[in-house]
């Protein structure tokens, strides 16, 4: 497991925030994400038949970056995939995803490491995957080539993260807005503090580097989506900063989807 000298600044605070998050919210709704067969994106459970983004998940290798209590892995091994490697840095959550994964019996593999850095050969997986998980909470010019390094020629890249836009009409505090707040130049790394949870970081770069990050790496883009609370969307309890109002006029959030050459 990763010693807090081996982890960088944000990650340490990252880690604090979800271990309070953990205790508070998710744990006790793991239960309830682990149990469905559906698959869902995102803050308002966009359902995948409908997104239909996600390539065939049935004998693959699949590691999932940023994983927290690891519902997505669980919906992928329930779906078919041979082997699910769940890695997070939060040891509250892994002991969440692990409680679940004993009760329902899908054999799940959790690691506590950072996924900037991890500690698994090159060339293991087939898929690489991260829904607000990596995508969001590590650096894209570290956690991408890492998991360009992880994935076999061919595998797939697919991973969730916050719209370039909403984090544009993000204010400091408060609730997203309906007007630009943010300069798109520079954007990249977020530090955020709050009342209950403490302070936080995030990244964010824009869709063009993005773009680039990925060709620089070794992947091919195959698919991009822009998405949208569905019409009978309700605020998040945890998340209400977006309001559901807000996501159906503008695209709260995106989905990549990317081969490695």
């Amino acid at each position: 497991m990763p010693e807090p000298a081996d982890l960088p600044d944000y990650a340490l605070r990252n880690r604090a925030v979800w271990t309070i998050s953990n205790a508070r919210f998710t744990a006790e709704n793991a239960r309830d994400s682990w149990a469905q067969h559906r698959i869902y994106w995102g803050v308002f459970k966009v359902p995948e038949d409908e997104v239909q983004v996600l390539p065939d998940e049935r004998g693959l290798d699949v590691i999932e970056l940023g994983c927290g209590t690891a519902y997505f892995g669980a919906w992928f091994k329930k779906g078919g995939a041979r082997r699910v490697v769940g890695v997070d840095i939060t040891p509250a959550q892994l002991a969440t995803a692990r409680e679940m994964d004993v009760e329902f019996g899908l054999g799940l593999e959790l690691i506590e490491a950072n996924a900037e850095n991890v500690p698994l050969p090159d060339s293991s997986f087939d898929l690489a995957f991260s829904e607000y998980g990596a995508s969001i909470w590590c650096d894209p010019y570290l956690w991408i080539p890492e998991a360009a390094r992880l994935l076999r020629p061919g595998g797939e890249l697919v991973f969730m993260r916050t719209s370039t836009l909403q984090l544009l009409c993000s204010p400091e505090e408060g609730r997203v807005a309906d007007r630009l707040l943010r300069p798109q130049k520079g954007m990249r790394r977020f530090d955020w503090t709050d009342d209950d949870l403490g302070p936080s970081t995030d990244f964010h770069i824009m869709g063009s580097e993005l773009f680039q990050l990925l060709r620089k790496t070794g992947f091919d883009l195959l698919d991009f989506r822009e998405l949208f609370a569905p019409d009978d969307a309700v605020d998040h309890p945890w998340y209400s900063y977006v309001p559901a109002e807000w996501a159906r006029r503008w695209p709260a959030e995106e989905i990549w989807r990317a081969r490695k050459r």
